[in-house]
């Protein structure tokens, strides 16, 4: 056997995927690296789910992986509910070189050590002052917290002695008051947010292809919001972009796992895939 074939039987294996429309976005990954888009979610995708968001950090390997497909591939990005820059300073997403990381569902944008954003609507300082109120009228339980995201409000329950309880008393009052302050109302796991309309990791991926023309797109995703992100890979399908929508997969979102042409088991299993691309890749 030559070292070539030895080194090459060393590499981890990229898992097929289960959709041949997502074999065929992997496919044309491998084919023509340097017009590929490789994306993913942070929480619960790049980095395992924690009681505290900003005790979150990317899966041993993960952002060594991404700096490796980086030098290979046209472009790398996350795509992330949280502020950008918070996302690249826990995630470490700055020693990814030309890493772009879209926050607040596409809202901001941080590259090159810069973030550009619009002002938030106004429904959402509203919002603000609203939901400490709301909580105690609507008898939220103890554990439930509010994240303050700048753009978007975040209510969570994961802490509480009963999270989907909470879930499911807190959905109506909270889906009415974004309604009356022009904002969406979104689940996700063990969390309801409350953003502006218009902005969704879809809409995100979708416009960074075409500005990146890209010639293949891979994302992966984790939860609720990352749903968009998975019809807009079908949508460039349709329009001749090959793609694959990849799940990290969770007992608490099994609909993403549904929808996903590739599931891997979690974090774990995302920062395997992205070893795997980037030694698939040469890199």
């Amino acid at each position: 056997m030559t070292r070539r074939a030895r080194q090459d039987q060393a590499r981890p294996a990229v898992p097929r995927a289960t959709t041949p429309e997502g074999q065929q976005g992997l496919d044309a990954l491998f084919a023509h690296p340097r017009h590929a888009l490789i994306a993913t979610d942070f929480d619960g995708t790049l980095a395992p789910v924690v009681p505290s968001p900003q005790d979150a950090r990317p899966y041993p390997g993960t952002v060594p992986a991404l700096a490796a497909i980086a030098a290979a591939a046209g472009t790398v990005a996350v795509i992330t509910g949280r502020p950008a820059a918070e996302a690249v300073g826990l995630g470490g997403l700055d020693a990814v070189p030309g890493i772009v990381v879209l926050g607040h569902y596409g809202w901001q944008r941080w590259q090159d050590g810069a973030v550009s954003s619009p002002a938030a609507p106004p429904g959402v300082a509203a919002a603000r002052a609203a939901l400490p109120g709301l909580l105690a009228g609507a008898g939220a339980p103890d554990g439930t917290w509010i994240e303050d995201k700048g753009h978007a409000l975040a209510v969570h329950v994961r802490r509480a002695a009963d999270p989907q309880a909470a879930l499911r008393a807190l959905r109506g009052p909270l889906g009415e008051l974004a309604a009356r302050l022009g904002l969406e109302a979104e689940p996700g796991r063990m969390v309801i947010e409350l953003r502006p309309p218009g902005a969704d990791k879809g809409t995100a991926l979708a416009g960074l292809a075409r500005e990146r023309g890209a010639g293949s797109v891979l994302f992966c995703g984790d939860d609720l919001g990352d749903l968009p992100a998975f019809a807009a890979i079908r949508s460039l399908r349709a329009a001749g972009v090959p793609g694959c929508a990849v799940a990290s997969a969770s007992d608490e979102s099994p609909l993403v796992a549904a929808e996903a042409d590739l599931v891997v088991p979690g974090p774990e299993g995302v920062a395997a895939l992205l070893a795997a691309i980037a030694a698939g890749l040469g890199a």
